[in-house]
C-alpha cells in the first residue's frame, strides 16, 4: 500500500479485539525496525520493552488511567524509554560512535547542562514514535499512543535501571465495534494553507 494510503487508514485505535495475538514472527519484524529509528547522531538513546505477558500488561494497565481497557485488550504493549543517566549515556557513545558525532554532542549538546541534556534525549525517543506509528500501519495491525501512563509507576513494575518511561503504545488488531474507524468516523485534519508553507 502506498504510504499516503496507509495514513488515510492509519488511526488512534480506542478498542482492540482482545481473541486477536499479533504473531510472534511480525513482532519480531517490528522489533527490527524499531531498532532503525533514526536518532540525531545515530545517539540511540532509548530502550522499547515489548510486554506480552498479561500479568505484566494488566499491572501496567492499572498505572494508566483512562487507557486500562485499551491496554488489557490489546495483543502487546510497547513502552518507550530515554536513557536518563547522562554518564551512561556518555559512555554509550564514546563506545559506538565515530569522533565526529561524539565530538558534535561534546561541543554543542553537553555544554547546556543536565537538564537540556536529558530533554535532547528524550526528544530522540519521539522521534522513534512516528517510525513506529508507521510500522505498525504497514505491517497490517493498530496502535494506540498514549502518555496517559504514571511513568514513574511504570518504572517500579519494570526495574528500569538508568532509564526513564516517557510513553506507551498498544498494539494489536481494531475490534469491529471501534466508533473511532475512519470507516466509520472520517479523519479530520487542518486543510494545508494552514500548516505547510512554501518558500
Amino acid at each position: 500500500m502506498h504510504f499516503k494510503e496507509l495514513s488515510k487508514s492509519r488511526y488512534t485505535t480506542k478498542k482492540y479485539d482482545s481473541s486477536r495475538k499479533i504473531p510472534d514472527f511480525i513482532i519480531e519484524e517490528l522489533k527490527e525496525i524499531i531498532s532503525l529509528s533514526p536518532s540525531s547522531i545515530n545517539s540511540q538513546p532509548w530502550h522499547f520493552t515489548f510486554v506480552a505477558n498479561e500479568k505484566v500488561k494488566a499491572e501496567l494497565a492499572s498505572l494508566s488511567f483512562f487507557n486500562e481497557q485499551k491496554i488489557n485488550e490489546a495483543s502487546h504493549l510497547v513502552v518507550f524509554s530515554a536513557i536518563d543517566d547522562i554518564a551512561r549515556f556518555e559512555q554509550q557513545i564514546n563506545e559506538n560512535l565515530p569522533e565526529g558525532s561524539v565530538n558534535y554532542y561534546n561541543q554543542f549538546v553537553k555544554p547546556l547542562g543536565d537538564v537540556a541534556i536529558k530533554s535532547w534525549l528524550q526528544h530522540q525517543v519521539y522521534l522513534s514514535l512516528g517510525f513506529f506509528l508507521a510500522a505498525c500501519a504497514s505491517l497490517a495491525f493498530d496502535s494506540t499512543p498514549m502518555e496517559g501512563i504514571q511513568g514513574s509507576e511504570y518504572d517500579k513494575v519494570l526495574k528500569q535501571d538508568g532509564y526513564k518511561t516517557l510513553f506507551a503504545v498498544a498494539i494489536g488488531y481494531r475490534s469491529t465495534d471501534d466508533k473511532n474507524q475512519p470507516e466509520l468516523k472520517p479523519k479530520t485534519r487542518l486543510p494545508l494553507i494552514k500548516t505547510i508553507t512554501t518558500i
